[in-house]
């Protein structure tokens, strides 16, 4: 390959890097980037998982064989089996320099005592390859996994030449990784509740857009349980708001633990005292099964007053569901009914012939989420009167609802 080209390969995979998304989509770019520049047909990105001893397959790229997945959730390969991505001395390059990468053939030594080399050469027969070069990325001052980039047989082989700019490109592909982590932490930063560990309310308006689209486009059940923990403002009042910090901490972890039994469920603390679960899937009834356990543990946690929950749910009668905004403020009358009655149970919008009617006679919204949802709770008219037979008025309800 030409200079040129190999020019112009490079700096494809860089801006395919940065303009990534996703850590998929820059090991992507830079498995791609790094086959187009060697001149290849196959190329690969692999991290060492230090605390599991093995080298995990991150992409395959290019002309994959049978059992070779693009993004492969379980091929992975125990270090000891690939000795020289655990052997490089780290005081060799920690002042800038590092590893030079290396080329296997296929026609290389495949027996004798199992090793570097002979791990290499087997894979290469066994995949019809007939030669690779292979980069260590080092980012950070250490080891952080490989490069691989390989041609079929018939080809010409890898040389010294081709192995140093092999050495450049992992190098590239180091900065473009360490690009990816640090935009990946400023993403989790930005959508993490820093006291609670919980997703933010960043993340529920995003994950619950998303979420409403897909109902409407395939009918997926859409289910949101809105939680305020009772009693907070005196717990800050009389033991400081460290007590209260803690409270609230304690709280994230009962509701973290109960969403985990509702598949893909998003935890979240929206401000304050404010939580919610998000699904998507789980029925009506598997939710409320969840909130009623959660209702529960939020009553034995020290120094709180339990939890007032809401439900809405787009598997109940609560008409058509065109917003997240509709969904937020039904769960949210239902929350605010829950408080008011002191229910030691959810109140489930549609289910208790009061909810829809309190959400809906607020005066219009104004067009943000937290600016509707404010705006609900500044305008709400008085709460209803029970109307009889309302099985989920009172704390008591749930008997009532026995046989």
């Amino acid at each position: 390959m030409g200079v040129d080209v190999r020019m112009r390969a490079m700096v494809a995979l860089a801006q395919g890097m940065a303009a990534a998304h996703s850590p998929d989509q820059s090991w992507r770019a830079a498995a791609q980037g790094a086959r187009d520049a060697l001149g290849g047909s196959f190329a690969a990105l692999s991290v060492w998982e230090r605390d599991l001893g093995r080298l995990r397959v991150l992409v395959n790229a290019g002309e994959r064989v049978p059992g070779e997945e693009e993004f492969p959730e379980d091929e992975a390969y125990p270090v000891h089996q690939f000795p020289e991505i655990a052997e490089f001395l780290h005081e060799k390059w920690a002042g800038g320099g590092g590893p030079n990468a290396w080329v296997e053939t296929a026609s290389g030594p495949a027996e004798g005592d199992p090793g570097y080399c002979h791990q290499r050469v087997a894979a290469l027969r066994r995949r019809g390859r007939g030669c690779c070069v292979v980069a260590p990325i080092i980012l950070h001052g250490r080891a952080w996994g490989e490069l691989y980039v390989a041609r079929p047989v018939g080809a010409p082989l890898y040389g010294s030449d081709d192995a140093d700019f092999a050495t450049v490109i992992a190098s590239v592909v180091a900065a473009g990784i360490a690009q990816t982590e640090r935009l990946e932490e400023v993403r989790r930063l930005a959508f993490t509740d820093p006291l609670t560990g919980l997703a933010n309310r960043r993340a529920v308006d995003a994950r619950l857009d998303e979420a409403i689209t897909r109902h409407r486009a395939e009918g997926c059940v859409v289910s949101l349980v809105v939680c305020d923990l009772n009693g907070l403002k005196a717990v800050n009042d009389t033991h400081g708001h460290a007590v209260g910090d803690r409270l609230l901490e304690r709280f994230g972890t009962v509701l973290s633990v109960c969403g985990a039994k509702l598949p893909g469920a998003l935890a979240a603390r929206l401000g304050g005292d404010e939580f919610c679960l998000l699904t998507v899937g789980p029925g009506a009834d598997e939710v409320i099964v969840v909130a009623d356990e959660l209702c529960l543990r939020a009553a034995s946690l020290d120094l709180g007053e339990g939890v007032a929950c809401g439900i809405a749910s787009t598997a109940d009668p609560i008409g058509q569901v065109r917003s997240a905004r509709r969904l937020f403020r039904l769960a949210d009358a239902a929350q605010y009914r829950a408080k008011a009655e002191r229910s030691a149970v959810p109140v489930v919008a549609g289910r208790d012939g009061v909810t829809i009617r309190l959400a809906d006679a607020a005066p219009d919204a104004p067009a943000s989420e937290e600016g509707a949802r404010r705006h609900f709770r500044d305008t709400r008219p008085p709460l209803p009167e029970p109307e009889p037979g309302d099985a989920r008025e009172s704390g008591d309800a749930r008997e009532r609802e026995q046989p």
